[in-house]
């Protein structure tokens, strides 16, 4: 499918657009890219591990911390790739970059807000139960991420204009270059390497925002590029549009609220399992560390699908549609059926990546724990991979209010499970993660039903915009059919 222009191109039989190759082509970088974004979390919870299991610990509940506060922006700026896509395979290239200039409006409006709230964050943790030394590493590292959380956004309206036109290794550079930055800097600063200053749990975090803003430069340089200038006339886009603006909010409003209950639910659960006990918090850890590699490369194919069903849509090819999901479902099940025998097989191995340097006693506590859990969650790796693949299908076509409400539903069926089981019921950590598990599996088949019934074939996210524009230019363009 061509990048560049507005229509996908004839070609031959037996490279069907929509099929395997279509979607590998946009969907690779995005993979290779959060990909990039999972090595880094990881690597940087590896380094901080060796200086214990509270640094590791604090990493994953402050990241996650800031990353929740800035979820309800980053869900609405998100949909420009989708939105991108349909202007893009409606042939309305100018659109693209008016889009995404209303991305970029929201994402810097949000940065002083997202500062704001840091004051409600503080009294959560301090209400949280967990322990005093977790407590006061957690608070330095949300501090400093939260400080920069602006970068976040804005990093993510320049990636859905690149990922929504299809010119995703350009997202795959800048975050192959934050990636590098960012481990070359914790490396140095965590540790105080040639002759720095040891930061500890400060320098990973500098390290992350060293890192995000070498990412960002890139994609601004990029974006405001020669050919983009020439193409889709960013530029000239860099102004307000209500039109734009009006439909990236009521179609990205949806996507935006999921994002943040979601984020909210998955940290209240964090919260519980951490409040448990120290044991309970570095097996917690440990697993969703695995879960992380198991789940975000899976966010890249899931942008893939996401701009190339839009494109279809865009274009009145719902068929072509239907065809991306089956492509994302094989190129994703390839990736989870090996997630899943590493989890089955070698989970003593994946758990002992996380040791210490020196014996800890609370880690050998923890670790049959975390082998056990690790080993449980590849029961639902490979519907991991539906649920993805279609809930993405679903948002490149402008179904984003009933995905919201189910993925909302079945977050927040979790969280009263882990807080109920572990501090009421007094469950073991085990038998609750165990009813999570059965939990999430029973939810998931309603995407693929969604998907099925067709009713995204009837949703409008382009027409209206197009047919405005028609109307001043005299012009015809092609718009989402009735179903």
């Amino acid at each position: 499918m061509s990048t560049d222009m507005g229509k996908p191109q004839p070609r031959p039989d037996a490279h069907p657009a929509g099929g395997v190759r279509d979607l590998l082509t946009i969907a690779l970088p995005m993979v290779v890219s959060t990909g990039c974004d999972t090595v880094m979390i990881f690597t940087d919870r590896l380094f901080l591990a060796q200086l214990g299991p509270a640094h590791m610990n604090a990493a994953m509940a402050g990241g996650l911390a800031s990353f929740v506060v800035g979820t309800f922006f980053i869900g609405i700026i998100g949909f420009a790739t989708a939105l991108v896509a349909q202007h893009l395979g409606a042939g309305r290239q100018e659109r693209c970059a008016i889009a995404t200039t209303q991305a970029l409006i929201i994402a810097l409006a949000a940065w002083p807000v997202l500062i704001a709230l840091r004051p409600a964050m503080h009294a959560l943790f301090a209400v949280s139960g967990i322990e005093a030394e977790q407590l006061a590493l957690q608070t330095e590292f949300f501090d400093i991420l939260n400080l920069f959380s602006g970068m976040m956004l804005l990093r993510g309206a320049l990636s859905g204009f690149f990922s929504g036109i299809g010119r995703t290794r350009v997202v795959m550079i800048a975050t192959l270059v934050a990636m590098a930055v960012n481990i070359a800097a914790n490396w140095l600063l965590i540790f105080g390497n040639l002759g720095l200053p040891a930061m500890g749990i400060r320098g990973s975090a500098w390290g992350s925002v060293i890192g995000s803003a070498c990412g960002l430069a890139v994609l601004v340089c990029a974006y405001f590029a020669p050919e983009m200038r020439r193409l889709y006339g960013v530029a000239r886009a860099w102004r307000f549009d209500r039109r734009e603006m009006t439909t990236l909010l009521r179609f990205g409003f949806p996507g935006g609220m999921e994002m943040l209950l979601n984020l909210c639910a998955f940290n209240g659960m964090i919260i519980a399992y951490h409040a448990h006990g120290p044991a309970t918090a570095t097996a917690t850890t440990v697993m969703f560390n695995w879960d992380l590699v198991s789940f975000v490369p899976l966010i890249g194919l899931q942008i893939g699908v996401m701009s190339l069903v839009g494109r279809s849509v865009g274009a009145g090819q719902p068929e072509v549609a239907e065809r991306v999901v089956r492509s994302g479902l094989r190129l994703g099940w390839v990736y989870s059926g090996t997630v899943l025998l590493a989890f089955v097989g070698i989970p003593e191995l994946l758990v002992a990546v996380f040791r210490p340097g020196q014996a800890d006693p609370l880690y050998q506590q923890a670790e049959p724990l975390a082998t056990a859990m690790i080993r449980l969650a590849a029961a639902y790796v490979l519907i991991e991979t539906v649920i993805t693949v279609v809930s993405g299908a679903l948002r490149g076509a402008g179904d984003t209010l009933f995905t919201m409400w189910l993925s909302v539903g079945m977050h927040w069926l979790l969280l009263p499970i882990a807080v109920l089981g572990l501090h009421v019921l007094h469950w073991s950590p085990l038998a609750t993660w165990s009813v999570q598990v059965a939990a999430f599996m029973l939810c998931s088949g309603l995407f693929w039903l969604r998907w099925r019934s067709g009713r995204w074939r009837g949703i409008r996210v382009v027409q209206p915009v197009v047919a405005a524009i028609a109307a001043d230019h005299d012009q015809d363009f092609h718009t989402t059919p009735d179903a």
